[in-house]
């Protein structure tokens, strides 16, 4: 079946383009709460679940070996900006694991942070690996094999003792089979698979309970996501949606952003976790719903309720910043 359209581009008065999507919210005892589309149908996560394969970090005690606090855990779960400070957690990181940038392997590119490419550019610098958008993440990755005593060659490889340490976890949170047949590459080069997007709904409401988990998993889930709610400038960067969400409630929302417009969310106090997608990857559109979807969800607390639907509304500007429309999501998220 077709997804609706769930996002709007208005110029001026008229709606000038259109967003089709899905969106799943579940709790932790498998029960769907809410759900809009196809969300029966695989999808590749990308980054939106880098908190479920930051799991084996904690729990092989790795963290607590490398004396890794709220700021390093928060970075092994990011898609960062490239900016100085998460290049250089990323390299302390490494070091506490004896390892520097050369080991890592999810290739190097420019800072997505503006100011953080030209002041690169303009010292005569290029970018590395650590500027990757994924080097916590693939930091965390490589303590853990140090850690664990796994030959950390290769580590990005599906079959890697790592990259299998990590697709149980995904398993095991989400339920969800992970196998070759929906099994690709990342864009940093580690396999990512697509299976249905309620499922990572039904992960991240675990995520936020403990609810079906082990204790030693559901401490290492809670304390994941308490560090990305408490550090979030470290999981994205300045001016990142990201960020504004995580701001907006300290402490009671987690979200986050995968490539091709993935979303992934929790709400602790709700035991409530989502997914969605924007069908045609436009990650403008899926800010967009997930700032609704959230607002609806906590709609008791009107000034939040508020605050985040003025999120699921940013403006469209002229190239002189006047606005000149806007983005709105459309009434089944509302």
């Amino acid at each position: 079946m077709a997804n609706p359209v769930l996002v709007e581009v208005l110029r001026g008065a008229v709606v000038e383009s259109a967003h089709r999507g899905a969106v799943s919210v579940f709790d932790a005892d498998g029960k769907p709460v809410w759900e809009i589309g196809d969300t029966t149908r695989p999808v590749f996560p990308r980054s939106a679940v880098k908190a479920i394969q930051a799991l084996p970090l904690v729990e092989s005690g790795a963290a607590d070996a490398y004396g890794f606090g709220d700021r390093e855990l928060a970075l092994a779960c990011a898609s960062h900006s490239g900016e100085p400070a998460h290049v250089e957690l990323a390299q302390a990181m490494l070091a506490k694991a004896g390892l520097d940038r050369t080991a890592l392997e999810c290739g190097a590119h420019w800072p997505s942070s503006h100011g953080a490419t030209i002041a690169l550019a303009r010292a005569g610098g290029v970018p590395n690996p650590l500027h990757n958008n994924c080097s916590g993440k693939h930091s965390g990755f490589l303590c853990t094999c140090v850690h664990a005593g796994i030959a950390h060659g290769g580590y990005v490889k599906a079959g890697h003792a790592l990259q299998e340490m990590v697709r149980d976890a995904m398993q095991s949170v989400t339920g969800a089979t992970h196998d070759v047949d929906h099994c690709a590459t990342d864009g940093c080069s580690i396999p990512t698979y697509a299976v249905p997007l309620r499922s990572f709904a039904l992960g991240f409401a675990r995520m936020a309970t403990g609810r079906g988990f082990a204790p030693e998993r559901a401490k290492a889930a809670k304390r994941l996501l308490s560090a990305c709610m408490a550090e979030p400038f470290l999981v994205a960067g300045t001016g990142k949606a990201d960020v504004a969400l995580m701001q907006a409630a300290p402490g009671r929302i987690f979200v986050k952003t995968g490539a091709e417009a993935v979303y992934c969310a929790a709400v602790p106090e709700l035991g409530l976790g989502i997914a969605l997608k924007c069908d045609d990857g436009a990650g403008r559109a899926s800010e967009v719903m997930i700032a609704a979807v959230l607002a609806k969800l906590l709609r008791s607390d009107e000034a939040l309720a508020a605050r985040l639907n003025e999120l699921a509304r940013p403006p469209v500007e002229s190239r002189i910043g006047a606005k000149v429309g806007l983005l709105r999501p459309t009434a089944a998220l509302i």
